[in-house]
């Protein structure tokens, strides 16, 4: 059988197999690797000799995963977890919305603008979107309902503010691109910056125009009345969040830290600063790591079978010949990313993020470095698509996370037509940064 019949067949079975939810990291896994022993052993023009497919069969997929385990580059994803939960359990993420919503408590949707802060502040320690929604959407979506705001407004902010973790740095989907596509961690990460907070500028908008347009889902309450004093001290305890983001941020881009080392130090500041002020509990230590083993093995598992399944795409020649057929359309670059950016929103309306982007970046990403585009720019649109995929109906990972989380009275579809008036914003951006690359390599390209 001809290799590229096989590599297509694989494809499509993956595909079908992640419709019918089986585990991502299984079905790369499995599919890679059986269609592995049948490219080795069916040669073209040969019979089918199973004996003849099983040492290198097995030789692809023993040295794809003892190399990509290997990688230095991979050791920054477990950093970045554990400094994720233990700054959630140092308090050093809530602090944040604390902060933002003394501040904004006389301003109209000011709890949901703090909403989208602390979310956003979460998701630049933790780098995890589900994480976000799921931590902040039992903090931020009560306070909300307890003040009258629409059931609405209250949970849809904060399942748009969870996806804010895709593009702010740290960002696990940019760690996990960098490595299948080779590009710098560093300049992704730095990349994601502006395009972030384009995005929480366009859901700030939205909350404004949906509290003026409809006050009542977005009443003033007339007991949160702070002073200048208590505003103050509000801000001074967000001092360690905006450390922890320095370090991060304002490490990689001044040459201080590789993303990697920024992950160490961080991990290191949150566990002094918890020992420090009290707030880290032994037990909450524990629960951490815990935690972040748990994760890293599923994301580590998953890694694996994507790189036996990148290696298993470019055996069967079949990333060449979807390139091939491609170019001999003979469209214009707009149209390919036209197609690119609906084949990325209507996987992400079934997929998870990380299984949509490891499945498809075999195929678009030499498709894309064909057209001469940038690969680091091409990282942001990416995120950005898988973001939307987050919150985009029927599957929507960070609404079904809200709605877990929310008193049972609020359904799914409530949640969804909010969330539907914060895509446009979503939508905006995306072409903005689709038409404008510069937005996305203005500070990448200013790094030192």
């Amino acid at each position: 059988m001809e290799p590229t019949t096989i590599g297509a067949y694989g494809f499509i079975v993956a595909l079908v197999m992640m419709f019918l939810r089986v585990p991502i990291a299984f079905v790369l896994v499995s599919v890679a690797s059986v269609c592995s022993l049948i490219t080795y052993a069916w040669r073209p023009g040969r019979d089918f000799d199973l004996e003849r497919g099983i040492r290198p069969a097995l030789s692809l997929i023993e040295t794809n995963a003892f190399d990509f385990i290997h990688s230095y580059s991979l050791s920054m994803i477990p950093l970045f977890i554990a400094a994720g939960h233990i700054a959630y359990h140092t308090r050093i993420t809530t602090d944040i919305y604390a902060a933002v919503r003394v501040w904004l408590a006389r301003m109209p949707g000011g709890l949901a603008i703090a909403s989208l802060f602390g979310c956003g502040g979460f998701s630049a320690i933790t780098g995890s979107s589900l994480a976000c929604a799921s931590s902040m959407g039992r903090i931020c979506v009560p306070e909300m309902l307890r003040f009258g705001y629409g059931k609405q407004l209250a949970t849809s902010t904060v399942a748009m503010g969870g996806t804010l973790g895709s593009l702010i740095p740290p960002s696990v989907l940019f760690i996990l691109y960098g490595m299948f596509t080779e590009q710098s961690v560093n300049k992704l990460f730095m990349a994601g910056i502006l395009p972030g907070i384009l995005t929480m500028l366009g859901f700030i908008l939205v909350v404004v125009v949906w509290s003026l347009v409809k006050p009542s889902d977005a009443p003033v309450p007339d007991e949160l009345s702070y002073t200048f004093k208590d505003k103050f001290k509000a801000g001074l305890k967000g001092w360690p969040a905006l450390a922890l983001m320095t370090i991060i941020i304002g490490g990689i881009y001044g040459g201080i830290f590789t993303a990697t080392e920024a992950a160490a130090v961080s991990l290191a500041f949150v566990i002094v600063f918890g020992a420090v002020s009290r707030r880290l509990k032994w037990s909450d230590f524990l629960s951490s790591m815990k935690e972040t083993a748990y994760q890293t093995a599923s994301l580590f598992f998953i890694a694996i079978g994507a790189k036996i399944f990148v290696s298993f795409v470019s055996l069967t020649g079949v990333t060449g010949a979807f390139v091939a057929f491609v170019a001999g359309l003979g469209l214009e670059t707009w149209m390919v990313l036209l197609f690119i950016v609906l084949l990325y929103v209507g996987l992400g309306m079934f997929l998870d993020s990380i299984g949509t982007m490891l499945l498809t970046l075999p195929f678009v990403i030499p498709l894309v470095e064909g057209m001469g585009l940038d690969l680091i720019w091409f990282g942001v649109v990416v995120v950005k698509l898988l973001e939307i995929g987050l919150v985009t109906p029927p599957l929507g990972m960070n609404v079904f996370v809200i709605n877990s989380v929310v008193t049972s009275e609020i359904k799914v579809h409530t949640i969804f037509f909010g969330v539907m008036k914060f895509l446009v914003a979503d939508f905006v951006v995306l072409g903005l940064i689709v038409a404008f690359p510069i937005i996305s390599l203005l500070i990448p390209n200013a790094m030192s």
